[in-house]
Parts: structure tokens; sequence; C-alpha cells
């Protein structure tokens, strides 16, 4: 069995409930981080893409951030394959799969989003409170969002978003208290955070939140 989806049907390889499998496969494609959640998040990405954003009002945005979908998948998958990442991906994406296709750029960028949304709402609920944690670098404003930065829920999301990097600054010291890799390991680029928004944009749209 391979990880993918067809028509709403996302299948996961098992082989990668064993850590010391998933773990090989890992180091073989040189990610950053990969786990079984992770999977799931990622196609069912590609999933909501379909339902979401497919023939929407929201297609032109998708293209000037993500690229044009229509480029040929097969072609630049073997490429992203047989030549490796750009060098700069890391300005540009969330991760380095990430800039194989505008698909897989949507998918990594959806599955952060949850891995965000989820491990903030763990922290949440047992009490963590990194109001304290000194970050690395300054918070990001509402300026990363323009030409967005006039609307007001904007901050909200910064908010969230400033939050989430406190918490990953204090998960990665505790990690690496125990000798353990980084529990995040990931640096968010401005462009990034611009693709990480419009998620969240296309999502409380379609909660009944906002419009496009």
């Amino acid at each position: 069995m391979t990880t993918g989806h067809l028509d709403g049907v996302v299948t996961l390889d098992l082989e990668e409930a064993d850590p010391a499998r998933r773990e090989d496969r890992r180091v073989c494609l040189d990610e950053r981080y990969r786990t079984m959640p992770g999977h799931l998040r990622h196609e069912i990405g590609h999933y909501y893409w379909y339902r979401l954003l497919r023939g929407s009002a929201w297609m032109d945005e998708f293209r000037e951030l993500f690229g044009d979908e229509r480029l040929p998948y097969d072609e630049a998958l073997r490429d992203h394959y047989r030549c490796g990442p750009p060098v700069d991906w890391h300005l540009h994406h969330v991760s380095a799969y990430a800039s194989a296709h505008p698909w897989e750029d949507w998918a990594e960028t959806w599955a952060h989003y949850l891995h965000m949304l989820d491990t903030s709402a763990t922290a949440a609920a047992v009490g963590i409170d990194t109001t304290r944690t000194e970050l690395l670098h300054e918070p990001f404003t509402v300026a990363v969002l323009e030409p967005l930065a006039d609307r007001a829920p904007e901050e909200l999301f910064l908010t969230f978003l400033n939050a989430w990097i406190a918490l990953t600054v204090a998960l990665n010291e505790l990690s690496r208290s125990m000798g353990h890799p980084d529990f995040y390991p990931f640096v968010l680029s401005s462009t990034a955070v611009r693709k990480l928004h419009f998620v969240h944009r296309v999502v409380e749209a379609f909660a009944g939140r906002s419009a496009p």
C-alpha cells in the first residue's frame, strides 16, 4: 500500500507505523519531519483543494502565491526526486517537498496549518503558558500580510502565529534538554506565512466567518 489520495479516499502506507521504517524513509528522502498524522493531513489537503479551491474565486490568489497548478504534475515530481529541491526552497515554502509543485505546496501548507491548530489547542488544554518565552527573532507584524494588512481580522491570525512560534521555541528547548532533535525543525519565511494565512482565510471563509 502507498500513501496517496483519489476522489476523497486517502490511503496510508501502514509500514510507516513502524518508527524504524518511517525514520529510514525520512533520512533517505532528506525530510526534516515525517509522521503518520502528517501524511494524513497532507493528503486531506489535496482533497480539500478540489473541494474548496478548484474553479473558485480563490484561484487567482492561489496561483499568485503557490504557482500555476496546471504545470505538468508527474514531470514536476520526477524533477524533484531526480534533482532535489531548489537551494532557496526555505525562503518560499514550509518544506522542501512543497517546492515540487503548487499542489504539493498547498498540501504541505495545509498540513502545517493543521499541525499548528492541533498542537496549539493541546498546549492550551494542558495549561502551557508561553507568554514569557524569549523569541529569537522579532514577532511577525501585519506588514508581512500586505496587501491585506488593513484587515482587522488579520491581527488575530498574527496573534495565533506568534503564539505558535513561542510555543515551538519552548518545545524545542525541552527536546534539546533531553538530547532529542528539535520538536519543530522549521523556520517560517514571510512567504510561507502568507501561504499559511491564505489557508487560514479559506478555512475561515468556508466556516462562515469571512468571505473570499
